[in-house]
């Protein structure tokens, strides 16, 4: 599946668009869209606090073990694990690091995400191609 770049501000120019997916979150009997950061760069897939709370996920001090690096290194996370689902594709169980933070934004990285997915990233044409991994 091919998806366009896009902005989260409409005073953004093109230069600004990041590859930004569009996905469902399931945990237990919750369900909610939510669009995440598709980051390479990033070593573990990364869960605001607000989107936990809404998939009906419980805070757990003594659970928050999971220790980040760079910007979000001063930030208490614990692991949470989802069910997500990109367009028709088969759902996936992911693996985040839930911040105990409203101002992060949903990181897909290389734990899970980019072990369950491959992706190609055509940034001349403004594009990024998410394709199940093969078995």
């Amino acid at each position: 599946m091919r998806f366009k770049y896009s902005t989260t501000d409409p005073s953004q120019n093109e230069f600004d668009s990041l590859p930004r997916l569009p996905l469902t979150l399931n945990l237990d009997s919750n369900s909610i869209e939510v669009v995440g950061l598709v980051d390479s760069g990033a070593t573990v897939n990364v869960l605001p606090f607000d989107v936990g709370v809404r998939l009906g996920a419980t805070w757990n001090d003594r659970a928050a073990i999971v220790r980040l690096g760079g910007t979000l290194g001063n930030l208490n996370a614990m692991p949470l694990f989802v069910t997500a689902q990109i367009g028709g594709l088969t759902p996936v169980r992911l693996a985040f690091a839930w911040v105990k933070s409203d101002h992060t934004p949903l990181i897909l990285g290389q734990t899970n995400f980019f072990m369950e997915y491959d992706i190609c990233f055509y940034r001349s044409r403004l594009e990024f191609e998410v394709k199940p991994r093969e078995a």
